[in-house]
């Protein structure tokens, strides 16, 4: 009588966050940027869990101004949480201020009022928050008693 043995092998896959990092060389609107990175590889990057003002949109153009001041030009980190149906890379996109400090421009953008959490993709308690804040303070869109959120705009111009 022969034995057989049957050996089962699981695989657990492990999801490290893939890290970018490069020079920006593109703000194409307040969420979108695109960096060169050292293998002189192109990437276009949307910021992830956010979502900005178009650049038709009041605040479009602000915003984009905003992420240009901070990122255009210079060194950023991206951590890479998925790539999109367009190729993109979304992730959180981080870089050093003047002082060194690392702040992730994210977040910089939802708090001071220029960026909505886009709730479809993200639930962060802490982006919540900011959001919450500037809306409170009626900084930046939060300033208009209606801001329209960018995902309606998209969906009344495709009508």
């Amino acid at each position: 009588y022969k034995r057989q043995v049957l050996i089962v092998v699981v695989l657990v896959a492990t999801s490290a966050a893939e890290t970018l990092s490069g020079r920006c060389i593109k703000v194409a609107d307040g969420d979108t940027i695109t960096i060169l990175t050292p293998a002189k590889r192109q990437v276009k990057i949307r910021l992830a869990c956010i979502d900005c003002p178009e650049k038709r949109q009041l605040f479009g153009k602000r915003a984009k101004q905003f992420t240009s001041f901070l990122v255009f030009g210079r060194r950023v980190r991206v951590e890479v949480i998925d790539w999109d149906r367009y190729g993109r890379a979304v992730g959180w996109v981080y870089v050093r201020d003047d002082d060194g400090r690392e702040i992730c421009v994210n977040r910089e953008l939802v708090g001071a009022g220029l960026a909505w959490v886009y709730r479809r993709y993200c639930r962060s308690p802490e982006l919540l928050k900011l959001e919450e804040e500037a809306r409170e303070a009626r900084r930046g869109l939060w300033q208009n008693s209606h801001p329209v959120p960018p995902w309606e705009f998209r969906w009344m111009l495709r009508r």
